[in-house]
Parts: C-alpha cells; structure tokens; sequence
C-alpha cells in the first residue's frame, strides 16, 4: 500500500462515518473491478423500462464502448417494447442478428455474469433493494434519483456500494449541466462572497397545490391489466395498495405513456415534488454551500419561521428556503454578499455581468434526460473505478435533505437534525420516519 492509500484508508477508519466522493482507486478494488481499457465494452441491463428508461436508453445507446444486451420490467408490453428498440437500434447500426433478452424477475437479469453494470429506473420505493441486490451481484450501478425512498434505506445502499466496491452515479443529471456547474462553482470559490441564503422552488401539482410534499393515495380501484405482474411491482410495500392506471400508466404497441408515474406524488411509494424536484434542486444548493455528504441541523415547515416557508438552518449560519423566486419555474437562487445568481434548466441569470456564464448553454431541442454527458461519466468511472461526479454519498445527503423536509411537514413542527451521525437528536416520533415496515418477504433486502 502506498504512503497516498495508507493515509486515506487511516482517515477513513478514524471517521468511520461517511467516505468522501472520489475515495476508491483501482488499488482498493478487488480483481473482478479493476480497471477496463478504453476499448472495452460495457455490457448494460436495464431494470425498469418506463418513460425515463427509454430516455436512458437512447443515450447509453448512442455511445459506441456500450452494449445493451438485457432488460427487465414486471409489465410485459414494456419488455416487448425495449426489445423492439433495442433490435431496431442496432440493426440500423449494420447488426442483421440482434439478441436481446427480457426478464420479469430483477434477480434472474442480475444472475447473468457477462453483464457488467445495470440502469435502474423503477418507481423510488424499489430504488434500495434492487441496487444492494446489483452491488451484492458484482454490478455497477446507474441509479435513478431520488437516491431511495427513507433515509435508512440511502443509509443501507451506501454500505453496501462501499462494501463491494461498486461504481454507483446517480441520476442527478443537473451537476452535469453547464448553468448549474457555474452557479455552484461561483458560490463554492467565493465570488459571491458570504453565502446567505438560498431560496430552492420544486413546482406545485394538482396532488398537492399548497407544497411539493407527498399526499395520501385516493385513487380509485382499477383492475389489473393482463400482463402486469402487480405483486412484483409493489414489491416491499404492502398488499393493500391497490392498482390505478396513474401508477404504472398503461401504453400500446403504438402509443407511449402519456403521463409520468403518479406513484411519485403520494407517501405510499414517493416524496411528492419534494423528492422528484427536489433531488435536483436541493442537490445543487448543498453542493453550492459545500454540503455534500452533509446536511441541514434543523428543518422547520411552514408556519413556524419567520420565512413562513418550509426552511432549512444549516450549521454554518445558510438559510435554505422552498418557495418560489421566479414564477412557477423549479431552479434556485443563491443570494451572497457580493450579488445572486438564479438557475434552473436552460436558464441562467445573475445580478452582475462578472458572474454570466462563460458559454452558451445546451441545446433545449435535445431532451434533457437523453443528454450524454452525465451517463458518460459513469461510463467513465467504470472504466478507471473512479467514482464518478455524483457518487453514492452525494445522492444520499441530497435525497435525505428532502425527506427531512417531508417529515417535518408530516409532523407539522421543527425537528433537529445530527448530519454527522445522520441522526434525529431526541426525537423517537422522528425517527420512526426514517423508514417503514417491509411485508415479509422483503423482511432482509436490506441486509448488506
């Protein structure tokens, strides 16, 4: 071990909490993740294949180093619908015989040995299980954000990414964009001066019209469609959850969803727009403010500040808010001493010419989620075992902001928060927030 290694590894046995992004080399991977040359391919599954997994698959696709050979989703039609895609892709490509296999099962896509790392994009409340079960089966993982659906479960799939030394990026596609890379930056070295405050907006839906928090689901029955297998889609959550078109939307041979999963914006199986949104947003307020792997001492909902606004006090004196500061656009604004910066998708603007960005921004024509630049560092870090932009501990700190949010609206008063040990400080009724009960047979899929 070199002097480099011995003194990451003494620092890391020392804090023994939290491993800092960037932390695995090729030196600490074990020989089945060493280093890929620059030639090789990767060899990709995909688990889920819904809206936002077709968006993933055309940018993995358009890279010539990567090979989709496998998918797996518990609805049929979205299985024939992948391998139509996929076979079409590469058959334009010059491949007269493409082989592509489906599964139903995620574990039996996951058995495969020539398969070297997996897109996850299934619905939040199967995020933790199905990417401890890729990390334990030697998989490197792309996972959609929100990193995980409670806090304990981030708190699981961190230990197990470090554990087996897996490449894990996370969805968080915006720390890959050029305006929000700027705004961060400017803040992170100082041009802004002292930051003060940051005001986060994650939108307002018909669910919830008053905050981006998660509703209870009032949905009506629906009966089960042939072909989906509902058992599987609700994997650890409970029986009595019920089928609504709203939660798996339904598409034909023809037509696509016509609408995002609504499983997003209700407390059985998402964050609501806290999560959705806010897994973006407040990602890019902690790393502006130089808290990733870190977070928030005390959350206080709406009514109980003098913001009158769901707000977040970190240690170091930021106010971060949620509320609006621009119309109805998701984003953030970043006030400092010297001036303020507003970013959200497309848009940038600042209070002095000294702080515009310094390029043209993206193309609004290409869809964001099919943008390459964030799926190619993934590509990249596995290849070098580097981690990559947005590593596990990152997508945790970041979606345990969220929830913390959710929690304190769902109590309805200020809770206090230890982001060291990741810990409610007195707190039992808290606590018991941070996770759920899962139905039996799901009891040990957490386990690492």
């Amino acid at each position: 071990m070199v002097r480099r290694d011995f003194l990451k590894a003494s620092a890391i046995g020392a804090a023994g909490i939290m491993m800092p992004a960037g932390f695995m080399s090729a030196s600490a991977a074990p020989a089945a993740a060493r280093k890929k040359s620059a030639n090789d391919k990767i060899t990709m599954g995909f688990i889920g294949l819904g809206q936002q997994a077709m968006y993933l698959l055309n940018g993995f696709m358009s890279m010539d180093d990567v090979r989709v050979v496998a998918g797996c989703d518990v609805y049929d039609i979205k299985r024939d619908r992948f391998v139509r895609r996929v076979t079409k892709h590469y058959q334009e490509k010059g491949e007269k015989k493409v082989k592509v296999d489906v599964y139903e099962d995620y574990q039996d896509l996951l058995a495969r040995p020539d398969i070297d790392a997996v897109v996850i994009a299934v619905p939040d409340h199967q995020h933790a299980i199905i990417a401890i079960a890729a990390c334990k089966a030697g998989k490197d993982v792309y996972l959609e954000k929100p990193l995980t659906l409670t806090i304990y479960e981030g708190q699981q799939l961190v230990k197990a990414v470090r554990k087996y030394n897996r490449i894990l990026q996370v969805g968080s596609q915006q720390r890959s964009s050029d305006e929000f890379f700027q705004a961060a930056n400017l803040a992170r070295e100082g041009e802004l001066g002292k930051i003060q405050k940051i005001k986060v907006y994650v939108g307002r839906n018909d669910v919830n019209p008053v905050t981006g928090a998660p509703m209870p689901c009032k949905l009506p029955h629906m009966e089960v469609p042939a072909g989906l297998n509902w058992d599987k889609w609700l994997g650890p959550l409970p029986t009595s959850v019920y089928y609504h078109s709203d939660l798996d939307p339904i598409i034909t041979e023809d037509k696509d969803e016509q609408l995002w999963g609504a499983w997003r914006w209700y407390t059985i199986s998402g964050g609501g727009l806290m999560t959705d949104w806010g897994a973006h947003m407040f990602d890019i307020a902690q790393w502006a403010i130089g808290k990733d792997g870190s977070g928030p001492v005390e959350i206080i909902p709406p009514g109980y500040s003098f913001y009158d606004c769901l707000t977040y006090k970190y240690d170091n004196g930021i106010i971060v808010t949620e509320e609006p500061f621009d119309g109805k656009t998701p984003g953030l604004q970043i006030y400092g001493e010297n001036g303020w910066i507003k970013v959200s998708r497309g848009k940038y603007a600042a209070s002095d010419k000294k702080f515009d960005m310094k390029k043209a921004l993206g193309d609004d024509n290409v869809p964001y989620e099919t943008r390459v630049g964030h799926h190619r560092k993934f590509i990249e870090a596995i290849k070098s075992r580097i981690d990559p932009n947005v590593p596990v501990e990152v997508g945790h700190s970041s979606c345990t902001v969220c929830n913390l949010g959710n929690i304190a609206m769902e109590l309805g008063r200020p809770v206090v928060w230890n982001p060291i040990v990741q810990k409610f400080m007195n707190d039992p009724e808290a606590t018991k927030h941070m996770h759920y009960e899962y139905r039996a047979a799901y009891k040990n899929a957490l386990d690492v």
